[in-house]
């Protein structure tokens, strides 16, 4: 996934075992120096939760679990980077096979199941990362932990040092019972006790929350009225789908686990224009799903997104997604007059259009 080669190096990475393939893309970004990020133009600077970024364009959380290679991805374009899902404990996740590549949707099917280093190996890390560009953090709970909020507050705790903002990711479908905390009760004891953590640290670090994309939509009202009372600085919208839209082809379709990339974009991004009707720009909304294209990137903004995720997309597009994307922002700025203000304009049609089938 490394610069101008990413045409061969796609063909090789699509020839051997998606984890296998990633973890070569890890390892190749430990070791190959790569040169700075060019400045990005002053009109793709965004601000939000009390940060500037100077572009809008995020790497999600999943690709690099344990933080082994933050900076090199900012190096690539990026705007800010996401590590994680972090979990207290060591765990080694769901057995293998258990990432599936749809070639055909542009989409990758997961069930990894928060596989991860645990805080300490991560925290080593990010104690010799010279600090430079926008860095979130995303936590977790071990799947067998008694009291998972507990680890999320442990999480909050650990990392407000090393981060410029923190995430709770309550929307994984890989580990049992962890959707869960979606609901009404247990999302309000959760977000006070992390809310409590964060208030009590000496220099504030905003708090995301990152929400599934197969919610009712009364479930997504007692989520946004939860998160806004106990102010919580942004909401992620979102996580893998359970479902399986119609036309869905290949081998794998039927393999269990989080489904991304284009089949996910209508779902994500219609539940992103619901949660923009009902935060009304009260908080920061990030849209993530299916990104694969300048045009699929602007409709993230247009549905209520001030900043924007992405990770499958560069699985089939390679790196060069980040710059054209950027461009095709720019080209629509100019006809705009700013980013700002193609933020929720088509909400409301968007919203209409339905999750697809």
């Amino acid at each position: 996934m490394i610069g101008a080669g990413w045409p061969l190096l796609r063909g090789v990475f699509q020839s051997i075992d998606p984890e296998r393939a990633h973890e070569l893309t890890l390892a190749a970004l430990e070791r190959v120096p790569l040169p700075p990020a060019r400045p990005d133009d002053p009109r793709l600077a965004v601000e939000a939760f009390g940060l500037t970024f100077p572009n809008p364009i995020g790497l999600a959380a999943g690709f690099d679990k344990d933080a082994r290679v933050p900076d090199a991805m900012l190096r690539l374009g990026f705007g800010f980077v996401e590590v994680g899902s972090i979990t207290p404990l060591p765990q080694p996740g769901n057995p293998k096979p258990r990432i599936f590549r749809l070639p055909d949707d542009q989409g990758v099917i997961n069930r990894l199941g928060f596989n991860n280093g645990g805080h300490e190996a991560a925290l080593r890390r990010l104690a010799n990362r010279k600090r430079g560009g926008i860095l979130g953090i995303n936590v977790g709970a071990n799947k067998d932990a008694a009291d998972r909020t507990a680890d999320y507050v442990s999480g909050i705790r650990v990392f407000a040092d090393h981060a410029d903002y923190l995430t709770v990711n309550i929307s994984s479908p890989n580990t049992p019972g962890l959707r869960d905390l979606q609901a009404r009760g247990a999302l309000d004891d959760l977000l006070a006790r992390v809310v409590e953590a964060r208030d009590g640290m000496v220099t504030r670090k905003p708090v995301l929350l990152k929400i599934a994309p197969d919610l009712a939509l009364s479930d997504l009202d007692d989520i946004t009225e939860v998160a806004l009372a106990r102010g919580i600085d942004g909401l992620i919208v979102s996580n893998t789908t359970i479902t399986r839209p119609a036309g869905l082809g290949g081998e794998h379709i039927k393999e269990p686990g989080g489904l991304s990339g284009t089949p996910l974009f209508q779902r994500a991004t219609w539940m992103l224009a619901e949660a923009a009707k009902r935060v009304e720009r009260r908080i920061t909304l990030v849209g993530v799903g299916g990104i694969t294209s300048a045009e699929t990137a602007l409709a993230k903004f247009l549905a209520g997104a001030s900043l924007i995720q992405l990770y499958t997309g560069l699985t089939y597009a390679g790196p060069g997604l980040v710059s054209d994307i950027k461009q095709g922002l720019l080209t629509m700025i100019a006809r705009e007059g700013s980013l700002k203000s193609l933020i929720g304009r088509d909400r409301d049609a968007i919203a209409a259009a339905g999750p697809g089938v």
